[in-house]
């Protein structure tokens, strides 16, 4: 059979060229009882490439039954599957059989297999490799013959990364990967779509048929269809039943769309609130990048000057960067800072070697004379903030970015009673 053929008997309408292939490795693996693993959107039609695998088996007289994981409790997913015994557990009333035993010779379709919890992804790998499985509540081992298609529209390998599945089992899944295109690499495909669904639909209610203009067209071609082919036929039966005006143009179409596609950019949803934390988180990265970088030039410039000495292009080079930090270094303070003094260099007398050049500022001696204990600077700025705000300890430890307890305890222990 064809590909041709086989679009014809499921009722598939596209010539996509990853259409084409996906129908075609669905064609070359059915006759096998290869498990199969089929990855693809929600929605763009992978519960009929699983009856294409089936039909087109040795299996197509037996039974085949679609499994939607993701719809079964976590607390009855093993019964489901496996069966269980009389007793088992509370409102086991009687035995029951799984569907591995239902679909003995037959195929098993499942769905959002990803959803799976991980005890059953151990109970499905041995049934995968030796054909056994054991009822919930029992401890006879029993086999069966089942070839098993799963589906899911999630990134499996990822899922594995994260330990939520079993990599042993992905790999027993995966033996055969079928890759469904979703409908937005199907463009050549989506006015067909419409217009199947659009007549299907204007024969079921006897309505007249509907036609799009150009613009309309260009805007249904263009739509990324988050949705897929589910989301197309959706729109059209919505056309179908709810437009009086058969003949639809782009304004029109674009009612019946969830959102504004004038671009197909993805468009970032969220409050206000969220916004403004985006901000700050922004801007505090700005400030660890600012402050990593002026440590990564203060490095460069010490080692530039413990390898060749202190010379007037280092000073050149380096002057808005010493200046930079002549401002920064003493931190926040209730006065306001000097200016930075101006650095001049004195070239080296005849007798002096290359190296000893020698740095003045215009405030050289009260640089010289300024004590550089941090006890005596910080005992310093606590009485300049505490003569500022006449005594008010809270607002002295506002000015000075510490806590009012901190503060008591710094007064304590530098005996500024």
């Amino acid at each position: 059979m064809d590909i041709q053929d086989i679009k014809n008997r499921f009722g598939i309408i596209g010539n996509s060229p990853l259409l084409n292939r996906a129908i075609d490795v669905a064609r070359q693996v059915a006759p096998t009882d290869i498990s199969v693993l089929i990855t693809g959107e929600s929605g763009s039609g992978k519960e009929v490439f699983s009856h294409i695998i089936h039909q087109l088996s040795a299996r197509k007289h037996g039974p085949f039954i679609a499994v939607n994981c993701g719809a079964i409790p976590e607390g009855t997913i093993d019964s489901e599957l496996f069966g269980h015994e009389k007793g088992s557990f509370t409102g086991a009333l009687e035995a029951r059989k799984g569907y591995f035993e239902v679909v003995n010779s037959g195929t098993i379709f499942l769905d959002e297999v990803g959803e799976l919890p991980v005890g059953t992804q151990a109970r499905l790998l041995r049934v995968l490799e030796s054909g056994e499985y054991i009822r919930v509540g029992s401890s006879k081992v029993q086999k069966t013959n089942v070839r098993v298609i799963a589906a899911t529209n999630v990134d499996i390998y990822e899922a594995v990364q994260k330990g939520k599945f079993r990599e042993d089992l992905y790999y027993r899944l995966n033996t055969v990967p079928l890759r469904i295109p979703p409908l937005r690499d199907r463009k050549e495909d989506i006015h067909l779509l419409f217009r199947k669904f659009v007549a299907d639909f204007t024969d079921k209610y006897r309505s007249p048929n509907v036609q799009l203009t150009e613009d309309a067209q260009e805007l249904l071609i263009n739509y990324p269809w988050p949705g897929n082919v589910r989301q197309l036929k959706n729109i059209a039966e919505q056309i179908a039943v709810l437009e009086k005006e058969r003949l639809v143009d782009a304004k029109t179409l674009q009612q019946y769309l969830p959102y504004d596609n004038s671009s197909n950019l993805p468009v970032h949803v969220g409050s206000a609130k969220g916004s403004d934390d985006f901000s700050e988180r922004d801007l505090l990265y700005k400030v660890l990048f600012d402050m990593k970088k002026d440590m990564v030039e203060l490095k460069k410039l010490v080692v530039e000057i413990i390898q060749n000495g202190v010379n007037s292009r280092i000073v050149e080079d380096n002057s808005p960067y010493i200046n930079k930090l002549y401002r920064e270094i003493d931190g926040p303070s209730t006065e306001q800072l000097p200016a930075p003094p101006t650095l001049t260099i004195h070239q080296p007398s005849p007798s002096t070697s290359g190296n000893d050049f020698q740095f003045h500022t215009q405030e050289a001696e009260e640089v010289e004379e300024e004590s550089l204990s941090l006890v005596e600077r910080e005992s310093d700025l606590i009485k300049k903030a505490l003569k500022k705000h006449k005594g008010k300890r809270k607002s002295a430890a506002q000015e000075l970015g510490i806590s009012e307890r901190t503060l008591y305890r710094k007064i304590k222990d530098l005996n500024l009673n």
